[in-house]
């Protein structure tokens, strides 16, 4: 199974990410961590993407989709992957769709995570970083919707997007991630989202 994982700054994505990624038994792709593990492993695109990174720049898409497709030919994503922090772009979706499709593995589901924006704020304001004042806060939210929203109509065009409300505990927010994975591919579903 092939999931593409899409949640706003304390949507509580990376701790639903991990616990999916163990229930599933699929690989979990975090864009982050690849980029810093290319780095580190000395390849070719790896010194690449550092170069942007250490300028404090966007790593271009090429580098990136490159990166991912040596990713993808792993062993441990036979199975399939949980994709997080990739595609961030429509032409990056594309070029997974590619990859996918070169394999065999269309991509099976877009989920993502829906949290009204006022309780994201008090998500992010209660951790008590120093960077996470209401301003930056907002910004953050904005350059997220501005990115992710052309994401969001092209994967509902494609008939796969699944929105789920994760609003409530961990646990409530997993349960409901969990039906959606269900519900993939009974058509009596298709197209719902979880609430």
């Amino acid at each position: 199974m092939h999931i593409v994982f899409l949640g706003a700054p304390g949507s509580g994505k990376g701790t639903q990410a991990q616990r999916l990624k163990d229930h599933l038994q699929i690989a979990h792709l975090s864009t982050g961590e690849m980029l810093r593990h290319a780095e580190e492993e000395g390849t070719k695109l790896g010194h690449e993407a550092a170069r942007f990174m250490h300028a404090g720049q966007l790593v271009p898409d090429e580098v990136v989709v490159g990166i991912i497709f040596d990713r993808l030919m792993a062993k441990d994503c036979e199975r399939g992957c949980l994709l997080d922090g990739f595609p961030r772009t429509v032409p990056q979706a594309e070029a997974l769709d590619g990859m996918l499709a070169e394999r065999r593995t269309p991509l099976d589901m877009v989920v993502a995570l829906d949290v009204p924006e006022s309780l994201l704020e008090e998500r992010l304001l209660s951790r008590g970083r120093a960077d996470d004042d209401p301003g930056t806060i907002r910004e953050r939210f904005r350059q997220y919707h501005d990115l992710t929203q052309p994401l969001l109509d092209y994967y509902q065009a494609k008939g796969i997007l699944r929105r789920v409300n994760a609003k409530g505990t961990p646990d409530e927010v997993f349960d409901r991630i969990s039906r959606v994975i269900e519900y993939a591919g009974n058509p009596q579903f298709a197209g719902k989202s979880q609430s």
